[in-house]
């Protein structure tokens, strides 16, 4: 177990103490849930980047097997080589 050490304005602090928020139950509450959060923020930012890359158009079953024929033939100048 970590012992974490901070300094509040005293205000708040009493503030926080009356309302039960600085209790360790209560503090490992609020930060697994601002966890959460910024776990789902960077998800939605992700897919926000996701969605506006441009894909390429898909390649036709003709494409396909040129580049796989493209690629065989490397492979065989490769291992004769």
């Amino acid at each position: 177990m970590t012992t974490v050490q901070i300094t509040l304005p005293d205000q708040l602090a009493n503030e926080a103490e009356r309302a039960g928020l600085l209790s360790q139950t209560a503090i490992e509450k609020l930060l697994r849930e601002q966890l959460r959060m910024k776990r789902q923020d960077e998800l939605f930012a992700a897919l926000e980047r996701m969605a506006q890359v441009t894909e390429p158009p898909a390649m036709s079953p003709e494409e396909v097997a040129e580049e796989i024929r493209v690629m065989r033939e490397e492979r065989r100048a490769k291992a004769s080589g």
